[in-house]
């Protein structure tokens, strides 16, 4: 009893970033032993689409010869370890390979519809996080009452409604009847703020209805369970604030799930968003990826996925650092 006393007393001496690092180098292990293993699932899910590059390239009217000579070209004939050997090392060191169809570099391509997916989902996650906290907190704070009861159902409601058919009265309603927002969300390069706000109105619009009800949800669930606790209870018997409690006591306790929840919201913003850019037409990563995949462009498509699925995992990265930092209780 003595000696776990005095090894508990020298764990807890040691300074809180000695404490932390394991943890958060174990997760960024378990991050990149994921991502690998997600590799080899991209690469053979992709290998198992129906058709074949060179025949899409070549075309319904070229000879067996010129498909196997292409083939052999593009290195489409060598072993599936073989070929994703080389794909893994290519991705590895930055150089995912040349595009079948643009016969362009990989990268540049996706150098070009990267930054419009990143400002389409930075703009929606700035606006989904605040205003799920918002909600989340009013509806935890007014827990049982009418402004529960209708947030609730506000929340279901846009949960239960897919994001096409967000998108699609968007347009309906925004473009058609009233003609205050452009259906396609395409902007010029030399457009002003305004134009570019405007154009991407409605992309943003329909990703902030499917994301924000879910982060709402999740933070009222996290806020709710701190309140029930006897330490708020205790606090409120000392005098102390309500608004004190919520903002100083209750949500840094809570913290860890609403930003787990907000980090798995926010990761769909990259993948999630291939239906929403396919109906507005916007140039981003995700309409990329139906491209390729409609072309059978392997490199493309293979990169795209790795992409969507590295932000995910970062995502979850980031926010499990954040729940052990934001929490006593993890860090020890």
């Amino acid at each position: 009893m003595v000696g776990r006393r005095v090894m508990a007393r020298s764990e807890n001496s040691r300074p809180a970033w000695l404490r932390i690092a394991p943890l958060i180098l174990y997760r960024f292990a378990s991050s990149l032993l994921t991502l690998f293993l997600v590799s080899a699932v991209v690469f053979t899910i992709s290998g198992l689409l129906p058709g074949d590059a060179a025949q899409e390239l070549l075309g319904q009217s070229a000879t067996p010869e010129q498909i196997a000579a292409l083939r052999h070209e593009m290195g489409l004939d060598r072993s599936a370890p073989v070929r994703y050997f080389d794909w893994l090392t290519s991705i590895v060191t930055g150089d995912p390979g040349v595009s079948y169809v643009a016969n362009m570099p990989v990268r540049d391509i996706i150098a070009q519809r990267l930054p419009n997916t990143l400002v389409l989902a930075g703009i929606t996650a700035v606006i989904s996080v605040i205003l799920a906290l918002v909600i989340g907190i009013v509806s935890a704070i007014n827990r049982g009452g009418k402004i529960d009861r209708v947030l609730n159902i506000v929340t279901l409601s846009l949960v239960a409604t897919p994001e096409f058919l967000v998108a699609t009265l968007g347009v309906l309603i925004f473009s058609v009847k009233l003609l205050w927002l452009p259906s396609i969300s395409l902007a010029p390069d030399e457009a002003s703020w305004t134009e570019t706000l405007r154009s991407l109105a409605l992309p943003v619009l329909s990703l902030t209805f499917v994301v924000v009800a879910q982060m709402a949800r999740m933070t009222r669930a996290a806020v709710v369970d701190q309140l029930e606790r006897p330490y708020v209870e205790m606090a409120r018997l000392k005098g102390v604030p309500f608004r004190r409690i919520v903002l100083f006591h209750v949500m840094p306790n809570a913290i860890g799930p609403v930003v787990n929840a907000m980090a798995l919201s926010l990761s769909y913003l990259m993948g999630g968003a291939l239906i929403v850019e396919t109906i507005f037409n916007y140039p981003g990563l995700a309409s990329l990826m139906v491209n390729a995949v409609t072309s059978r462009d392997m490199p493309l498509l293979q990169s795209c996925a790795m992409i969507f699925c590295g932000v995910y995992l970062a995502m979850m990265l980031v926010a499990d650092v954040i729940a052990i930092l934001a929490n006593p209780r993890l860090r020890a």
